[in-house]
């Protein structure tokens, strides 16, 4: 059985990640309504941070998110005139006023603070992030959920996390926001069918994937511009499970990850179904596995896409 799995996990592989950008999402519209060219991953950095928020059917949750963020980031600049940063919403192919929602705050701030970046089809979380992050000027680069679910002040808690791991290999480390001491909480919180899904799935990562990373699910990560650049033009999920797959490249590369504790909050309109969400993972979890077993999908260690 495992051998037919296998053959069908090398079979229906792409070889390398395929990175697809339509005409219309090399530009972003800037707060006059003009049209402007997007940056690239590898230009060099010209802010200290930089925000991806990937965004799908968010209108409503969305303004809670960011009022928190760019309330505490222009607090931040305020105290420190030195410190640089943007905000780049991600409109995963929404279906609602996502983009709209978002253009507010971009007409409020100003385009070099917020942008927003509007896919013409939905690819899924970890497409989304990517596309965010390919078009980042940070020399930091954070993920955060466009539900607001983490409270965004913690992102000092992860620049302490990623500065206590220097010196960085080739400029590179993550730290990623973790929830694993408020499991026994969320597990007197949940279903039992849902903890069984919980600790399965915690499992699985462990067993497939990843080791010594208790939480790879949580929506607050934050890369150097070059662990990003790395990571990323090596992903192949675009779904639920790239969390995943993006630590396993990590650690593959030997970029050193600090699992840093964060406050989390659950917040009503989960996009994930519990048992057909945790299924897709699971599958993608074990064809991550043997796809980069077989040799299906490789990892060079001098590979650099542009």
């Amino acid at each position: 059985m495992l051998q037919l799995i296998s053959v069908v996990a090398f079979v229906t592989a792409t070889k390398m990640p395929v990175v697809h950008q339509h005409e219309e999402e090399k530009f972003f519209i800037n707060a006059k309504g003009q049209k402007e060219t997007l940056p690239s991953i590898w230009d060099p950095p010209t802010k200290q941070l930089s925000v991806v928020v990937p965004s799908y059917n968010e209108e409503k949750r969305l303004p809670v998110m960011m009022d928190e963020a760019l309330g505490y980031l222009e607090k931040r600049q305020k105290r420190d005139p030195s410190f640089t940063y943007e905000v780049l919403v991600v409109d995963d192919g929404s279906k609602d006023q996502t983009s709209k929602v978002a253009f507010k705050y971009c007409q409020k701030y100003g385009s070099d603070k917020v942008r927003v970046l509007t896919l013409v089809k939905n690819r899924g979380k970890g497409g989304a992030v990517r596309m965010g992050v390919f078009s980042s000027r940070g020399e930091k680069i954070l993920m955060a959920d466009a539900d607001g679910a983490t409270k965004f002040p913690d992102v000092e808690k992860l620049e302490k996390g990623l500065n206590d791991l220097q010196p960085w290999p080739d400029r590179m480390a993550i730290a990623c926001g973790s929830r694993a001491h408020l499991e026994k909480e969320s597990v007197a919180q949940r279903s039992y069918f849902r903890t069984l899904l919980m600790y399965g799935f915690h499992f699985l990562v462990w067993f497939l994937c990843v080791k010594g990373i208790r939480d790879t699910q949580c929506g607050f990560k934050l890369l150097t511009r070059e662990a990003a650049s790395r990571t990323f033009s090596s992903l192949h999920i675009e779904r639920w499970a790239f969390d995943v797959e993006l630590l396993y490249i990590a650690q593959f590369f030997k970029i050193p990850i600090a699992e840093v504790a964060v406050n989390w909050t659950e917040i009503e309109g989960s996009k994930l179904v519990p048992f057909w969400s945790w299924l897709q993972m699971g599958r993608d979890l074990l064809f991550i596995r043997l796809r980069y077993l077989t040799g299906a999908w490789r990892l060079e260690h001098t590979a650099k896409t542009n």
